[in-house]
């Protein structure tokens, strides 16, 4: 018998298995090290899907912490092209239901992600779930909600994605928005059900508050009276500012017509401006207030001083100056009380440049830095661009652009007695400048020009005798096609209410009514009238609630 040898074929087998298992281990090491990340990710884009969800943005309140924008929660639709687990099905209904995300598919099948509808109501939601496709997901998001529309000029609107693109919403939006959260959605291999992975891959963060200065109190109030006036006089629009004139505060900023901040679409985009903040305009005879003061404070007249008015007109540098009626002569107190043109502009010429100094002294040409989007800076004509008639029309409110806000900033170094003033709409915290005031005109030129304006605002007191009521009223002509009309013209009354140390400074306009033959004496003071006596009753039963 012959003995075999079986040691070359136990060689060989084992050589074999040798190489068979470091040929599994080459390929476990390629797959599981050396390709380890193309693998993963192979993986997540079969399985895993990333979403960027926002944190529940950041309140905004009124000065007494009552929320003016908040959020609710609100279920989105989506859908997953690229891992249906039942395409025939779904399909048939996007084709039937939503073609122009149905013509996306058919044009990429490979799309990871597709929002169906984003933020539908409880009815839609309902709706959609009846399907029952389990190709549509739904998850949570947060939609901004408005509850006080009559601030919506003011407080702006967010986008869809929840961004500010308007307001406050916009100024603030890095604030208001925090930090997303980044969560993974992943399908379980065996079942194809989708759910969110609990540990989630960037943890947001929460945006902080904003505060502002705005009582939603008094904003309604005078919204309401401003609303009725410019419907009343079937104007283009109109616009109320009310400001604490020792602080800087703003309490009130409304608009007419402005737009409901809750509703998807909004059609008319115009009505979004907080047109206090990005509209200029000429503002006419309400800038005799500031010619009065400057002149008071350069000591080129005073109030007793008698001016000749001539009349029904008059000519200055051989240029034809028109009085609204026929005055002679008066009183510098009474050139500013009925408002004459020629009685204005033969003091204001004593001042020569001076004037232009003044102007922006009391902050018109410049932005008042109020932290709002598209403020704008409004224009005062330099003297090196002066015409021949410059001075003397600047002296009634031509060659003068300004905004509301820059009119009650001015008005509100008249009321707290000649310190330079930033108007502030955020409460947190006031600012410093207001704190440590400049003065910059004297109590005397103050003093005499308030009583000035007192004498005129006599007429718009007798529901509030308590009060000391001062403003002037302001008529002037819009610009049609470059030119002055004749027929549009634009209407602001600048008021100071004053009992004691409680002071408020109240802007009102009104833009472009139907109908001619309109005075600022007619329409913009009679307003300023009637939300001063509500705004005294509101900050009484404040007090009240306060003691």
């Amino acid at each position: 018998m012959i003995k075999k040898d079986y040691k070359p074929r136990v060689f060989i087998i084992f050589v074999g298995f040798f190489f068979l298992f470091a040929l599994i281990l080459i390929r476990l090491y390629l797959i599981q090290i050396y390709r380890k990340a193309f693998f993963q990710n192979l993986a997540r884009q079969q399985h895993e899907i990333e979403l960027e969800i926002n944190p529940p943005r950041a309140k905004i309140y009124d000065c007494n912490k009552v929320p003016l924008a908040l959020n609710k929660e609100m279920l989105s639709a989506f859908i997953l092209p690229a891992q249906f687990n039942e395409p025939e099905k779904i399909e048939k209904f996007l084709k039937k239901n939503y073609k122009n995300i149905y013509k996306k598919i058919k044009k990429d099948k490979n799309r990871k992600f597709l929002w169906l509808e984003r933020k539908i109501s409880d009815n839609r939601t309902k709706w959609l779930k009846n399907f029952n496709l389990k190709d549509i997901h739904f998850v949570e998001e947060y939609q901004r909600f408005y509850p006080y529309p009559s601030t919506s000029t003011v407080i702006g609107f967010t986008n869809i994605d929840n961004e500010g693109i308007a307001g406050i919403e916009l100024e603030f939006n890095n604030r208001l928005a925090g930090i997303p959260t980044i969560i993974s959605i992943k399908k379980d291999a065996r079942s194809g059900h989708y759910y969110f992975e609990k540990e989630i891959i960037q943890q947001g963060k929460k945006g902080l508050p904003v505060t502002l200065t705005i009582d939603k109190n008094l904003q309604f109030l005078v919204y309401n009276e401003l609303k009725q006036s410019v419907e009343e006089f079937n104007a283009i629009s109109g616009s109320v500012l009310i400001m604490n004139p020792e602080t800087g505060e703003i309490l009130s900023m409304t608009n007419f017509p402005d737009f409901n901040p809750n509703e998807r679409n909004i059609k008319n985009l115009g009505n979004t401006k907080n047109k206090i903040v990005t509209e200029c305009y000429e503002l006419g005879s309400v800038v005799k207030a500031f010619s009065a003061l400057a002149s008071l404070q350069e000591e080129v007249t005073t109030p007793d001083e008698e001016i000749d008015c001539q009349g029904k007109f008059g000519y200055i540098n051989n240029f034809k100056v028109e009085n609204w009626k026929p005055v002679g002569i008066l009183p510098f107190t009474d050139v500013v009380r009925y408002s004459s043109n020629v009685g204005i502009a033969k003091v204001v010429k004593r001042l020569g440049p001076k004037f232009y100094t003044h102007l922006r002294r009391l902050g018109f040409g410049d932005k008042t830095n109020i932290r709002f989007p598209g403020e704008r800076e409004g224009f005062v004509n330099p003297p090196e661009k002066w015409s021949r008639s410059s001075l003397i029309v600047m002296s009634f409110g031509y060659e003068i652009m300004a905004t509301l806000l820059q009119l009650g900033k001015a008005f509100s170094i008249i009321a707290n007695g000649g310190y330079d003033i930033e108007p502030v709409l955020i409460k947190d915290p006031i600012k410093i400048q207001n704190t440590f005031r400049k003065k910059i005109y004297s109590d005397k030129a103050i003093k005499q020009t308030k009583k000035i304006l007192e004498t005129i605002g006599q007429r718009y007191n007798k529901e509030l005798q308590d009060y000391k009521i001062m403003g002037k009223t302001g008529t002037a002509r819009s610009v049609k096609d470059g030119k002055y009309s004749i027929k549009s013209h634009v209407y602001s009354f600048g008021g100071i209410v004053e009992k004691d140390d409680y002071k408020r400074v109240i802007v009102t306009f009104i833009k472009e009514p139907k109908g001619a033959g309109w005075w600022a004496s007619q329409i913009t003071a009679p307003l300023f009238n009637r939300i001063a006596e509500k705004m005294i009753i509101h900050d009484l039963m404040n007090d009240q609630k306060v003691k």
